[in-house]
This record gives C-alpha cells, sequence and structure tokens, in this order.
C-alpha cells in the first residue's frame, strides 16, 4: 500500500487520546479498590487475631498539682511504701563487711602491688556463699567481669567499689520526682538515714544532726549545681568523689589525717560550724558584715566583703549558715571550676562577664589601703596588673573571662591576690618563704 493512503487513513482515524486517558484513569481507580480491598482484609485479620491493637495503651501520668491534697498525700504515702521496700533490698553496713570478708577470703594470688585479686571462678564462689541479697549485684558484676578476659584476676577493691556504687543506687529512690535528679530535701533525707551506719559519726549528738546534713548537703549542691537550679543529677553523684568520701565514714579505722581532710567527717563539720559559732559575736545565728571581716587571718579587703553582701543572700544585710558554707566552700576551694565562678561573680562590678583594668584597680586599691595601715610600701598597681595578665594570658589582652582564669590553672593566685592582703603578702614573697624554707630544711639535716 502505498505510504500516501496509510497517511490519508490515519487522518482520518478518530482521536484515541481520550480513551486512552480514560483508561489509565480507570486503572489507577482499579489499582486503589484493589488496595482498599486487600488493606481491610488485613487490618480486618489483625482485629480478629489481637484485640490490644485498638487502643494506644497510656504512658503518660502527670505529677498532682499543689492544690490537689488528696493526691499528694496519696503519692507520698505510695513513696513511703516503695521506700520501705527497696530499703529492704539494700545490703546494709554490716552486710558489705561481711561481702568484703568473703572477697578477701577468696583472693587470689599473687598480690599486684598492694592490690589483692580475684578470679571469676573464686568470685563465682563468693557469689554463692553471699546470699540472696547479693543475687542481684551478682548479675551485674557476671555482665562487668564477663567483659574482660576471664583468665585475669580483677583487683578486689575494684569489685567492691562496683558492688558499693550499684548500692549507692538506694539515691534514685530518694528522688520525689523520679526523673534521677535530687533537690536539697530528697538529698537531705538521703544523708540522715545515712548517719547511723557510718561508724566515724557515731560520735556526734543528735542535736547536732541537723547542720551535719546542711554541711555536707551544701558541698555537693555548691559543686554539682552551678547554675543554682535547686536539683542535681543522681549520675553527677556518682561520677565524682563526694559519695566516696562520705561513705569512706564507714571505716571504723579511717586515720586522723583523712578525717581532717575529709569534708564530711565529723571533725570537719565540727570545725566549720565551730568557726562560724566563733565569728557570731551577738550570738543572733547570723553574721554581719564586720563579724565575717575576722574570718581566717582577718585580712579580706572590705571591697570584697561588701561584694560578698551585696551578691549573696542575706537577711537584714546578715548572712545565714547556708550562705556562710558556700563562702567557705569558695575560699577553701579556690583551684576548682565552682569556686572560681563564685568569687569571680564577686569580682566583675559591672557583670560584663569579664575582669578589665578597671575592675583590677578596683579591688588592689584596698590592698593598697590595707598596706598602708599595716605600715607597708604599696606596691605598685601597674606592676600587679601586668604579673596578672601574663599569668593568665587570656584570649582578649584587655580582658580576662572567667574560662581564662580556669585554663591558666592560676585562678587560685589571681583571686588571692586581689581580696586578701595575707594572700598578697605571700605571693609577694614567695622567694624568700621559699629560701627560708631550704634554709630550714638544710639547718634539720645538719643536726
Amino acid at each position: 500500500m502505498d505510504w500516501k493512503e496509510i497517511l490519508r487513513r490515519r487522518l482520518a482515524t478518530p482521536s484515541t487520546s481520550t480513551n486512552k486517558k480514560r483508561s489509565e484513569q480507570e486503572l489507577k481507580d482499579e489499582e486503589m479498590d484493589l488496595f482498599t480491598k486487600y488493606y481491610s482484609e488485613w487490618k480486618g485479620d489483625r482485629k480478629n487475631t489481637n484485640e490490644f491493637y485498638k487502643t494506644i495503651p497510656r504512658f503518660y501520668y502527670r505529677l498532682p498539682a499543689e492544690d490537689e491534697v488528696l493526691l499528694q498525700k496519696l503519692r507520698e504515702e505510695s513513696r513511703a511504701v516503695f521506700l520501705q521496700r527497696k530499703s529492704r533490698e539494700l545490703l546494709d553496713n554490716e552486710e558489705l563487711q561481711n561481702l568484703w570478708f568473703l572477697l578477701d577470703k577468696h583472693q587470689t594470688p599473687p598480690m599486684i602491688g598492694e592490690e589483692a585479686m580475684i578470679n571469676y571462678e573464686n568470685f563465682l564462689k563468693v557469689g554463692e556463699k553471699a546470699g540472696p541479697k547479693c543475687k542481684d549485684y551478682k548479675t551485674y558484676l557476671d555482665f562487668v567481669l564477663a567483659l574482660e578476659n576471664r583468665k585475669e584476676p580483677a583487683a578486689l577493691q575494684y569489685i567492691f567499689k562496683l558492688l558499693d556504687i550499684e548500692n549507692k543506687g538506694y539515691l534514685n529512690v530518694f528522688s520525689l520526682n523520679y526523673f534521677f535528679r535530687l533537690f536539697f530535701q530528697d538529698l537531705e533525707n538521703y544523708i540522715l538515714e545515712l548517719i547511723p551506719t557510718l561508724p566515724q559519726l557515731d560520735g556526734l549528738e543528735k542535736s547536732f544532726y541537723s547542720f551535719y546534713v546542711c554541711t555536707a548537703v551544701r558541698k555537693f549542691f555548691f559543686f554539682l549545681d552551678p547554675l543554682r537550679t535547686g536539683k542535681i543529677k543522681i549520675q553527677d553523684i556518682l561520677a565524682c568523689s563526694f559519695l566516696d568520701d562520705l561513705l569512706e565514714l564507714r571505716d571504723e579505722e579511717l586515720s586522723k589525717e583523712s578525717q581532717e581532710t575529709n569534708w564530711f567527717s565529723a571533725p570537719s563539720a565540727l570545725r566549720v560550724y565551730g568557726q562560724y559559732l566563733n565569728l557570731d559575736k551577738d550570738h543572733n545565728g547570723m553574721l554581719s558584715k564586720e563579724e565575717l571581716s575576722r574570718y581566717g587571718t582577718a585580712t579580706m579587703t572590705n571591697v570584697f566583703l561588701d561584694r560578698v553582701f551585696q551578691e549573696c543572700l542575706t537577711y537584714d544585710g546578715e548572712m545565714d549558715y547556708k550562705t556562710y558554707l558556700d563562702f567557705v566552700l569558695a575560699l577553701e576551694n579556690r583551684k576548682e571550676p565552682a569556686a572560681l565562678q563564685y568569687i569571680f561573680k564577686l569580682l566583675d562590678i559591672e557583670n560584663k562577664g569579664y575582669l578589665n583594668v578597671f575592675s583590677l584597680n578596683y579591688f588592689f586599691r584596698a590592698i593598697q589601703e590595707l598596706m598602708k595601715i599595716h605600715g607597708q610600701d604599696p606596691v605598685s598597681f601597674q606592676d600587679v596588673k601586668d604579673e596578672i595578665f601574663d599569668m593568665v594570658k587570656p584570649k582578649d589582652p584587655l580582658k580576662i573571662s572567667l574560662q581564662d582564669l580556669i585554663n591558666s590553672n592560676q585562678g587560685d593566685t589571681v583571686t588571692t591576690i586581689l581580696i586578701d592582703l595575707n594572700g598578697f603578702w605571700t605571693y609577694e614573697n614567695r622567694e624568700a618563704l621559699v629560701a627560708n624554707d631550704n634554709e630550714n630544711s638544710a639547718d634539720l639535716d645538719d643536726t
């Protein structure tokens, strides 16, 4: 057939584009019908096999509001019952000591240095003899030891510390909101219940318990709650050394030196509280600026003390014991970031987030005035300013931030120079003091 004839017939044939479009739409409709049919059948089968899928289970229960007294009482009672049940599951001091005795009895020679060791097989024997309360601890440690080479023994102290940390899980039940955070009252309750289990605190009078608890709790919150939110993570408590220091008081043979350096020991708590009472000359239970000025060597500047009472919580211009504890913790731990943060806030008189030449001069002028009063020749501020900037080496050559102080590892020296005449004198005469110490040491060697 001639191609012209084919073209003529083709042009004469009606267009089928509309039919094609209709067919495509029909195919889509058919596809949707089939999908709906099979999905309905499948969904129907699931409904028939498991009725649970009809509803979403409840997973959130709101905390009762303050005005819902009945619900609050119910929650407190439920929590009390829960605490009683959990406390029965914990190892008391005697049971922990018995566990340590079993670990020590089954140690595996040889010792590594002064560390007694135990292998996996002997550890399993301890688990069998330790009693039902240790079942959960054994399961936990079984997992930990399984991660290590079972042919290699582990240190007994390491094992016992893991057990002790597991036992510290008791902290969780003191969290009122169950979000793994503790408020002041939660931690106070925990330490108050812990006191009878710590032999080194047996000598404390019960009338002193509230002051001891306040002293202990304040250290946790001073260092672990830098933003002063009023709550701290239980994870942070377990990760720091404070709880270890507190539980160290279980040791009946703890040396006098260890007690003196342990903030939580009875001698330390009595020392801090005794200082507070000695400063309180009018015996009203509070400290005025004049009374606080006699703290330590009584050489802190009035300018610094003014800032303390401007920035810290006071009552009618006087500070209570809790505020005093923060003050003591800051001054006794000036190398720590939390303490530097406390002092830096007092030095930052313009609230700019940094110290400039004006700030440094403002505080050092008070040091110069004290030097004149004590008959000493004032040191040039320009020299001191240059030394401070050389020590800190801030990112900005004209400003010193808190982070600059922390990074320099000279924060304790810088702050001491600016707030305490005795501290500045010690720094200024450091070379002479070292020479005197060396001479005294040489004299002792000769004798």
